[in-house]
């Protein structure tokens, strides 16, 4: 096993003390050339030296770590970019990211009274969808910032996607490709989909394009989408292409209801994009890309969702706003 290499190592190879080792390698501003601490650190680095992460954190009161206390975020697929992306930044500025999973059966009080026990430089809280969540004044106090969701009393500082924004995106980008009859299958009950119809109705506004309200149809049944509800789509795309006029665009809740659809023009012969646009969000890859043809979306800005609650984290930049909206991203391929 290799022998650990403590400070005292460093000092007796260079012939200085422990402390000057120490401030050179910690960045603390005790006082020596610049050539002292170039030769520390090259020392440093040829021993192998690694710094205790656990002690540095004794001295000043709290450990490099992020702490992040997620609710089934590590389970869900394209969400974990919002970890990985977080957890990559985070290494960057000089910080490690430990996380804890919390859900039906093990709340968020648990979960943030362990992260405690670490003593982290900040904690976050963050979903697998995006939501309003309601935090007891305890938790509150603990938490440094929400991702994916916002606190209903406005007590932390939020890093959401900006639903709004992405439907008014994506209806205008069908506006400029000349397409004006635009049914969408939204997902029912979640707050996605209200905030994402939003965005639709304000970008007809915007161009004085009236909405066909009969062409917003739920894609699930039920007061909830869920991916195991009993779907809609067939029985919705049917009846839509049996309308005269009928829709020259379907907007698509998520690419999973947009797989769906195109299933359902299949069936009915009608080709994409030719006879029907489609468009959708999320930009789930293995989903988007393998689509015969490929589907134009609206990705989720989950990366950059965890690049920006790093930087708020580690004390690089403050949060802009309480609630800060991060943009979707356009990915534009054959469907529309």
């Amino acid at each position: 096993m290799k022998k650990k290499v403590h400070l005292r190592d460093i000092a007796d190879k260079l012939g200085v003390s422990v402390k000057t080792v120490s401030g050179a390698l910690s960045g603390d501003s005790i006082r020596m050339s610049e050539e002292t601490r170039k030769r520390i650190k090259a020392a440093a680095e040829e021993l192998g030296y690694q710094p205790n992460i656990v002690a540095r954190g004794m001295r000043q009161g709290v450990l490099p770590i992020i702490s992040l206390v997620a609710e089934g975020l590590i389970t869900l697929p394209f969400a974990t970019e919002i970890v990985r992306s977080l957890d990559n930044t985070g290494r960057a500025l000089g910080l490690s990211v430990m996380a804890t999973n919390v859900g039906s059966a093990r709340g968020i009080d648990a979960g943030v009274a362990e992260a405690l026990r670490f003593t982290p430089k900040a904690i976050a809280f963050a979903t697998m969808f995006h939501r309003e969540v309601t935090l007891s004044a305890e938790v509150a106090r603990s938490i440094d910032l929400t991702i994916n969701c916002f606190d209903a009393g406005g007590q932390v500082p939020a890093v959401v996607p900006d639903d709004v924004q992405a439907a008014a995106d994506i209806v205008s980008h069908c506006f400029d490709k000349g397409r004006r009859r635009i049914a969408f299958l939204n997902l029912p009950g979640i707050l996605a989909g209200q905030l994402r119809e939003e965005g639709f109705r304000a970008a007809h506004a915007a161009r004085c394009i009236p909405v066909q309200d009969n062409w917003l149809l739920p894609a699930t049944r039920g007061a909830h989408y869920t991916e195991f509800a009993m779907s809609l789509v067939q029985p919705h795309v049917t009846a839509l292409m049996a309308a005269s006029p009928r829709p020259d665009t379907i907007l698509c809740g998520n690419d999973r209801v947009a797989l769906e659809v195109y299933g359902a023009l299949h069936r009915l012969g009608i080709a994409i994009p030719s006879d029907v646009a489609v468009a959708s969000f999320d930009n789930q890859a293995e989903i988007a890309r393998r689509l015969d043809p490929p589907l134009t979306t609206m990705a989720l800005p989950h990366r950059a969702m965890g690049r920006r609650a790093a930087e708020i984290l580690a004390g690089i930049t403050p949060a802009e706003a309480q609630i800060q909206r991060i943009p979707f991203r356009l990915i534009e391929r054959s469907s529309l």
